[in-house]
């Protein structure tokens, strides 16, 4: 196997043996590689025939992509079943394919191998295009299931994968990278219209770290859809529904926190799951990524739904019936009594809900702050966790930033410091969780209206960006502040494996983006 696209890859340059880092077994990330050289034939298929393409189609792509992203499906049966439905569907586009023996290409799978293989910096361009688009198509598609599409966000789809088909130079590929983060842009915009839309504005919600007593069931993942309707099934069963790793946003939302019985967090980053998940009296259901291989000690109380998937665990298809989830948490019966847990910090509650719409109602009052010298500096420290040592660092920076100055968090990686009490600014929490990964649009927002309140460029703020990354939602993302032009970004633990040093040196010398070194030395640089 060959698989570099997770910032914990082994050796920081990839997983080569039987199996990765994440768990996934080599066979596994061969179907996968098939079932992504299978998307870039259905690609070349619809060029010329457009017109042909339906929503079918479009959801097609986004399944296939979403199944690729790291920690989502370890199921060979499944991904094997979903590389036929996409041949099934370029052979409905190009029927005369199936008789014609012409290199045309419209017949051809593409061979991800010749990708792995090739010019350093050509695989490091096609690289940010293809995990880009991964994590894009994972924010489609939980807007999608809310009923909310874009058809510039879908066609980019296509020409992505094309592109990456094609033996293009630097030249070709560079304006698609950038375009990845214009079209992250528009379809983070698209979910977070699906999301308030649909639940509400969310607002600063807190939220306890204890389980109560009696059966229980923890969700996990992004998929607020998923959580409204287990929440439905259980009202009125005496099941309590707590939220695991970035879920937790969803508490602030008015249509999902009205729930008596979705009660609080349980546990903390997905990284953590297989010790935290080893011994709890209930079941849990991952909605999304990140799903760990589970243990013997806890494997019959995971259950799986959407294009999550593990050989052995119990799926909840498209029925969207949860009753053997339910079953399950009634028949484990939950605590006996309530369970004090707290966060990593010893915290005992944590506070989420800080989106653009809660952040910008008290824009007068920040801006006021700002003004009058009370808060000197924004951090946006936030993004996804992991298991690889050095992530104490966004720990420690947050527990260093001077008492005046304002943290902005969101994704899971603000479990390194969440449960921390830093105290208020004018009333204005130091702490202030903007929700999941896809988030990051409410922390644009903000920083768009700042500087339009200030009259400057974003760059021009009091606001340094500390980010910490893993799967691939983090790459769009990147690409998304890029494409905006922000720059002096600091990222870590490490810098991804599948960037070239002639890619590298291209970001430095534009955006001056940059690694992370120490809290302290950090701090220094960015309030200079």
């Amino acid at each position: 196997m060959f698989c570099f696209q997770c910032e914990q890859t082994a050796g920081c340059t990839g997983c080569t043996r039987n199996a990765g880092v994440c768990g996934k077994k080599s066979g596994t990330a061969r179907l996968q590689d098939k079932l992504t050289g299978a998307l870039v034939g259905l690609a070349r298929a619809v060029e010329g025939n457009e017109d042909q393409v339906t929503k079918e189609t479009d959801a097609l792509v986004m399944e296939g992509l979403f199944t690729t992203i790291t920690n989502v499906n370890f199921n060979d049966e499944t991904i094997s079943a979903l590389t036929s439905r996409i041949h099934a569907e370029k052979d409905r586009l190009v029927p005369r394919c199936l008789d014609c023996a012409s290199a045309c290409g419209r017949n051809d799978d593409y061979d991800i191998d010749s990708l792995w293989d090739g010019d350093e910096d050509i695989r490091s361009l096609k690289s940010l295009i293809l995990f880009g688009i991964r994590g894009v198509a994972a924010y489609a598609y939980h807007a999608a299931v809310l009923g909310y599409t874009d058809e510039e966000v879908n066609r980019f789809f296509y020409k992505a994968l094309f592109a990456i088909g094609m033996d293009w130079d630097t030249d070709e590929l560079l304006p698609i990278v950038l375009e990845v983060g214009e079209i992250n842009l528009k379809c983070m915009a698209l979910l977070d219209q699906a999301n308030t839309e649909t639940f509400g504005m969310p607002t600063p919600t807190e939220v306890p770290l204890t389980v109560e007593k009696g059966p229980f069931i923890v969700i996990s993942g992004h998929d607020m859809h998923d959580l409204k309707l287990l929440i439905e099934q259980t009202e009125g069963k005496g099941i309590n529904i707590y939220t695991h790793g970035e879920m937790l946003p969803a508490h602030a939302y008015p249509e999902l926190k009205k729930f008596a019985h979705l009660k609080g967090n349980f546990g903390t980053a997905w990284q953590n799951q297989q010790k935290e998940f080893a011994s709890i009296p209930a079941p849990v259901l991952f909605t999304t990524n990140c799903l760990m291989p589970p243990k013997p000690s806890y494997a019959d109380r995971v259950f799986t739904t959407e294009v999550v998937s593990y050989p052995g665990c119990i799926h909840i298809g498209e029925n969207k019936d949860f009753t053997p989830v339910i079953e399950r948490a009634l028949q484990l019966g939950g605590y006996k009594e309530d369970q004090a847990f707290t966060g990593i910090n010893g915290g005992t509650k944590v506070t989420t809900g800080f989106s653009h719409g809660a952040v910008l109602s008290v824009a007068d009052k920040v801006v006021d702050a700002v003004k009058s010298g009370k808060i000197k500096h924004f951090f946006l420290v936030g993004g996804c966790d992991g298991a690889r040592p050095g992530r104490n660092y966004y720990t420690e920076f947050v527990k260093k930033t001077p008492p005046d100055t304002i943290v902005l968090t969101l994704a899971c990686g603000k479990y390194r410091f969440n449960d921390l009490d830093l105290g208020t600014i004018d009333g204005l929490p130091r702490i202030m969780d903007m929700g999941q990964c896809n988030d990051a649009y409410s922390a644009i927002q903000v920083a768009l209206a700042l500087a339009d309140a200030f009259e400057c460029e974003v760059n021009e703020l009091p606001l340094s960006m500390v980010l910490s990354w893993y799967e691939q939602k983090a790459v769009c993302i990147l690409l998304t502040l890029l494409h905006l032009g922000i720059k002096n970004i600091l990222l870590g633990p490490t810098l991804p494996a599948f960037i070239s040093p002639n890619v590298l040196n291209l970001l430095i010398e534009k955006y001056n983006i940059g690694p992370i070194t120490t809290p302290d030395e950090d701090m220094r640089k960015l309030l200079g």
